[in-house]
């Protein structure tokens, strides 16, 4: 490995996050120069001694290896090589607020190549500079990353729009032309990634709009990709037509279906957390383990969404495939390997595992939430919001109670709620272990402590804390609940990427460790259908007021058990 690189420095410690984000896109853009030409002055004068060794014969531009790289040095971060982006419903909400500040996020910390297009498709009359005009707008009030107008006029170089409809023979022509003139312009190369940033219902025709187009089929060398934003259906039939359609155009491992969260560093680093650390497996299973909680909550209600939220419902919007998610990764056994074959194995075993209550009405609670005071303002219930039928049954709230019948937990329970209009924003997984099976204090010094905990923050706060039992300072014995925090922001320098930054750039690398599989989705669906089933036959969602942590009949439902609902 080489002594250095000319401004990165050796140590973390040394630098801030503004100057680490600037000495790493530096670094970043040089690499990705001497990756494209294959040779740099510096490196040329000064060949390694391997190769000098071994190339004497058939010293040619081909087979040069610069002598600065090294698969294991992690200064340098992943480069996406030559490619584009085309996003269909460019207009939404998730792409003004979250993509294409991701893309700007992405290239300002250069990550992507010089030559990186962004081709936007929806119903406007748009010509490329109004397309480049709002890009703009989105990424001064949404990026994460400082502006900088170099950056920015370098993306907006391979900005391209196409107006037009999912149906639109001749926008899908212009959209072929367009792909084929920036493969001349800025060297894509073919490479493109089609990210379906459109409602479910219209999957179907843009993927065979992609076929009859041949967009789908990649160049010789190249690669063509999809990105399916969730729902990925509404049960599990629907699940399986729509991945019927999908790979009738692309092959399975071609499809990137997004879910966030797995986007993001704390759950990411879960893994880390188990896998990487010799204290907490040990006592990572039903030995020690006396339940599992695992939340979503929101303190907002559901806006101006009521077209798409109701009919669908707390469960299946986030339950199916996030909360599932989340379950899976803490409970699954540890892979043969961190890629997405081993990955998808270790999960689909926990989804087969899984197993309902017996009786769904004494393990399942759903509800809606009620007009209340919330945040110092008089909030609407759910059936009172505007496009919502008056006699809608769909939950905003859901919680469940399942078991993973398996060597490592069975008897655990795994307790997974969502809702929304809850008491604050906050998504969290619980690891709540047993009570120590004897004490040898007085029952007064202990009635103040709890179950010792490990709590990994996913959001807002990234990190985790680990609460256990401590003596009060004094002359009695007194032992309470204490914990120790780790903190993302004040543990490292650097500040963590949105999740879209890294679910994007993986998108381009072709890297699927972090997007669920078809198997997955579908194994997901067979765990909520008969839920969802039970429901639609057996009364009305209980009523919890805004700004409360859900129903009562919920607590009633941990309560049977001899549990309680932590507070986040």
């Amino acid at each position: 490995m080489s002594e250095g690189i000319e401004g990165i420095p050796q140590t973390a410690e040394q630098e801030t996050k503004g100057t680490k984000e600037d000495k790493e896109a530096r670094a970043a853009q040089e690499a990705a120069g001497v990756e494209q030409t294959g040779v740099s002055g510096t490196a040329e004068a000064a060949p390694s001694a391997d190769r000098a060794d071994t190339d004497t014969d058939t010293d040619t531009d081909t087979d040069f290896i610069n002598p600065l790289r090294d698969a294991q040095d992690r200064r340098l971060p992943r480069i996406a090589g030559p490619s584009g982006l085309v996003i269909f419903g460019v207009t939404g909400d998730l792409s003004r607020k979250k993509l294409m500040p991701a893309v700007y996020d992405l290239a300002n910390r250069g990550l992507l190549p010089p030559g990186f297009s962004l081709v936007g498709f929806a119903r406007r009359d748009w010509e490329d500079q109004d397309f480049a005009q709002v890009v703009h707008d989105a990424v001064r009030e949404h990026a994460r990353t400082p502006f900088r107008e170099e950056v920015w006029q370098q993306l907006a170089e391979g900005m391209r729009f196409i107006p037009g409809d999912f149906d639109d023979d001749t926008a899908f022509k212009q959209l072929r032309s367009a792909v084929e003139e920036l493969d001349a312009s800025r060297g894509t190369s073919g490479n493109y990634a089609f990210y379906l940033s459109v409602p479910p219902k219209f999957f179907p025709k843009v993927v065979q709009q992609l076929k009859k187009h041949k967009l789908a089929d990649a160049p010789e060398g190249s690669w063509r990709r999809a990105v399916i934003e969730k729902p990925f259906g509404h049960d599990l039939e629907s699940a399986e037509e729509l991945n019927r359609i999908v790979h009738e155009v692309f092959d399975p491992e071609q499809v990137f279906r997004i879910d966030h969260y797995l986007g993001k560093e704390t759950v990411q680093n879960l893994l880390a957390l188990r896998f990487a650390n010799q204290m907490f497996e040990p006592i990572w299973n039903r030995s020690y383990v006396d339940h599992v909680q695992i939340t979503m909550a929101e303190d907002i209600g559901i806006g101006g969404r009521a077209g798409y939220y109701d009919g669908i419902g707390a469960a299946r919007d986030v339950i199916q495939n996030h909360l599932l998610q989340l379950m899976a990764l803490t409970a699954m056994e540890e892979p043969a390997a961190f890629d997405a074959p081993s990955l998808l194995t270790e999960k689909l075993k926990v989804f087969k595992a899984v197993r309902l209550p017996q009786d769904l009405g004494q393990g399942t609670v759903r509800g809606q939430y009620a007009a209340a005071w919330q945040g110092g303002a008089k909030v609407r219930g759910y059936l009172e919001e505007e496009g919502i039928d008056p006699s809608s049954t769909t939950d905003t709230y859901a919680a469940v109670r399942l078991q993973v019948d398996n060597r490592r937990w069975a008897g655990v329970p795994f307790y997974l709620r969502t809702g929304k209009r809850l008491g604050r924003r906050v998504t969290e997984i619980a690891v709540v272990f047993q009570r120590a099976p004897h004490s040898p204090f007085d029952s007064t010094a202990t009635e103040e402590l709890g179950s010792n905990a490990i709590v990994i923050r996913v959001q807002p706060d990234e990190g985790m804390t680990v609460r256990f039992g401590s003596k009060v300072p004094g002359t009695s014995m007194e032992i309470r609940d204490v914990t120790m925090d780790f903190a993302y922001g004040e543990s490292f320098t650097e500040s963590s990427p949105e999740a879209y930054e890294r679910l994007i750039l993986d998108v381009l690398l072709g890297d699927a460790n972090l997007f669920p599989r078809h198997q997955e989705v579908e194994e997901s669906w067979k765990i909520l259908d008969p839920i969802e089933q039970y429901w639609a036959t057996h009364g009305r969602p209980a009523q919890y007021a805004s700004g409360s942590w859900g129903p009562e009949e919920a607590d009633e439902m941990l309560a049977r058990d001899g549990r309680s609902w932590r507070r986040p």
